[in-house]
């Protein structure tokens, strides 16, 4: 199919790309708005062979063209017809409130801002573990490779500065897609994120030594002129606040002065408010935080030592941890008395704790997509950097996480109790060992494995726990190993035989009882409509995931027999983007019958305006096929065979 073609001729049909306003999709439908519907030449897109039927609902001409084709088509009419694929269709779509678990959605949120910049921050990592291979004082003398040979040294230099660029200037990184995530120019993102590391700015990493910091005179207001490289929160925080203050200008401003004034006054005001209000706060509340860390660490042993192992990780999420470099510069000047820092061994310890968490994922996973994200992030976490492993893996799925911390406080707990301390500063992780005294290594080493194998395990116990959470006990788990092995070695191949379950425990009708003309039309095919559910959504089959949809509303599998199965929660449930919805599928995922595919919450998408019924869609069949059982059922009972 030439989606180019496509495109074309359904931009030609509703009266041109002069007609549109925006388009979007969701798993199945083109979402056009118009200027003017009346004109549409709706027998002309009858005849489109994708096309499988129009309508028209909620202010959006909507085409169906069916999963996998509707997002190749959306993209080739957003590139010829010039449009916005971030434009919002309606008032309706702004103004949906956010709900649920408050920490999930800001670990989604975390998580779809950091994965589209993994690439670089990766790349990095490993680049700086290089670099670090290549300075450590490994050999006699305290000589590293280009002191030996110093034909490496203008490499060596090279690859450092490579390796710190997209460190350096994360708020750039973070600043666009941040903006992106929260509705705002990505671009104006990008530029604040430039502004909070402007080279006349103190650099962020200088702020905890520096003996005066510059500041700027304005109306009697003194106002530090310190940078923010490599900080995440105060990031997030400044592109929330400028993406909010560009969406209410947008809406108040003039169309013929919206394109001058609205970038000029959200740059002016949110950089005011970034270096009055954000700076000043995160600052402060690092330096109390480093502190109190110093204080428990002190105070409390090897249990202060625990604590601080299980904080760790969080605080480096928010960028305080640089709050931290200020103690730690003091711990080891002074070491002739205090021995040294406490907190370079905790950081060494998280990031090989991290390191095991996502090389166990990797391990445990059967996505190709996620193994070639893991293989590099636990390289780089162990070598020093961990943003890829956090933000890419461990926070993504929780678990891993959860196991990650865990390692770094036992780790770190070992560490306190035989007061191991570092005495320079360096590269955290397995290089870690050259800012360690020599008589300390063994120590050192044993805390390292003690991180790796207790946050290695504990992912693959956590692992299973979630699976048997999701409906697949252990026993069963080893009866389906077991079979499997056992036809495998007497040279027999499973006789496969279509099933199809319900995918819900809840009422099953005939899809044509659908509310969506799309559906129940049978335009996509036949199927059926689930009501009176809980809002816990299973794979009617053994199959894959071939299509997931980023707001979590809808899924596509394919059985193991073949069967191709859309599954779609909700009646335009592609407006709350993503809200009230949950799901960790990934393409190309295996999942069993009886797998939670989606959660969602029924009472939201219901407050919200919306429908809750559930269609499951048997696609590309063309005849009625015969339900085995309707009205009240279970997730154990077959719907087709």
């Amino acid at each position: 199919m030439n989606y180019s073609v496509v495109a074309r001729d359904i931009i030609s049909c509703v009266g041109g790309k002069e007609n549109m306003k925006s388009a979007q999709h969701c798993a199945t439908r083109l979402r056009l708005v118009l200027k003017d519907k009346n004109i549409v030449d709706e027998k002309g897109l009858e005849e489109i062979d994708a096309v499988k039927g129009t309508f028209y609902t909620n202010g959006q001409y909507q085409i169906i063209l069916g999963s996998g084709v509707v997002n190749l088509v959306c993209e080739e009419v957003i590139k010829q017809a010039n449009l916005n694929s971030e434009n919002k269709n309606s008032k309706e779509d702004e103004e949906v409130k956010q709900e649920g678990n408050l920490l999930q959605r800001a670990v989604k949120g975390l998580s779809d801002i950091f994965v589209p910049i993994i690439p670089a921050i990766v790349a990095g990592g490993l680049m700086m573990g290089l670099y670090n291979v290549l300075t450590a004082a490994f050999f006699a003398g305290g000589k590293s490779i280009i002191d030996l040979y110093p034909q490496f040294a203008g490499i060596a230099s090279m690859i450092n500065l490579f390796s710190n660029a997209a460190f350096t200037f994360l708020p750039v990184l973070l600043g666009f897609s941040a903006s992106k995530k929260f509705g705002g120019n990505p671009y104006l993102g990008a530029a604040m994120g430039m502004i909070m590391v402007h080279p006349e700015l103190l650099n962020a990493y200088a702020v905890g030594t520096a003996t005066e910091i510059p500041y700027w005179d304005i109306f009697g207001l003194h106002i530090a002129m310190a940078g923010y490289q490599g900080t995440v929160l105060p990031v997030l925080a400044v592109a929330w606040i400028m993406s909010t203050i560009e969406k209410r200008l947008h809406k108040i401003t003039p169309s013929w002065l919206d394109n001058l004034t609205t970038p000029l006054l959200t740059t002016l005001i949110t950089g005011f408010v970034t270096f009055l209000f954000i700076g000043p706060i995160m600052r402060s509340a690092g330096d109390y935080l480093a502190a109190g860390l110093s204080w428990m660490y002190n105070t409390l042993g090897f249990i202060g030592g625990g604590l601080f192992g299980l904080l760790y990780a969080p605080i480096t999420m928010t960028g305080m941890h640089h709050s931290f470099i200020a103690v730690e510069t003091q711990l080891i000047a002074a070491k002739a008395t205090t021995g040294g820092s406490f907190i370079f061994p905790t950081a060494s310890m998280n990031n090989i704790a991290q390191g095991a968490a996502v090389l166990a994922v990797l391990w445990i996973t059967k996505n190709e997509k996620m193994k070639s994200v893991c293989s590099a992030a636990g390289i780089s976490a162990l070598l020093g950097i961990t943003e890829p492993a956090m933000f890419g893996v461990t926070l993504k799925l929780r678990y891993p996480f959860i196991a990650a911390i865990i390692g770094t406080a036992c780790g770190s707990a070992f560490l306190a109790a035989f007061h191991v301390l570092a005495i320079a500063q360096g590269a955290a992780g397995i290089p870690g060992f050259i800012s360690i005294p020599i008589q300390n290594w063994g120590f050192f080493a044993i805390g390292g494995i003690i991180s790796f194998v207790v946050a290695f395990g504990l992912t693959f116990i956590l692992a299973k726990r979630d699976a048997i959470k999701n409906g697949k006990s252990k026993e069963a788990a080893e009866e389906e190993d077991a079979a499997e092995k056992m036809l495998e070695a007497n040279g027999i191949e499973e006789v496969k035989e279509e099933k199809i379950y319900s995918p819900m425990n809840g009422v099953v009708k005939d899809i044509e009882n659908s509310s969506d003309e799309a559906f129940s039309s049978k335009a996509m095919g036949y199927g059926v409509v689930i009501t009176e559910h809980d809002g816990n959504v299973y794979s009617p089959v053994d199959g894959e995931v071939v299509f997931t949809f980023p707001t979590g509303h809808a899924c596509g599998i394919k059985s193991d027999a073949g069967a191709e199965i859309l599954i779609h929660c909700g009646i335009d449930t592609v407006k709350l983007e993503g809200n009230g919805f949950d799901t960790n599928l990934e393409s190309m995922q295996k999942v069993k019958k009886g797998d939670l595919l989606i959660s969602f919450d029924k009472n939201f998408v219901e407050k919200s305006g919306y429908l809750s019924e559930v269609l499951m869609v048997i696609t590309g069949s063309e005849k009625d096929l015969e339900l085995k059982k309707q009205g009240e059922c279970s997730t154990e009972d077959i719907i087709f065979e």
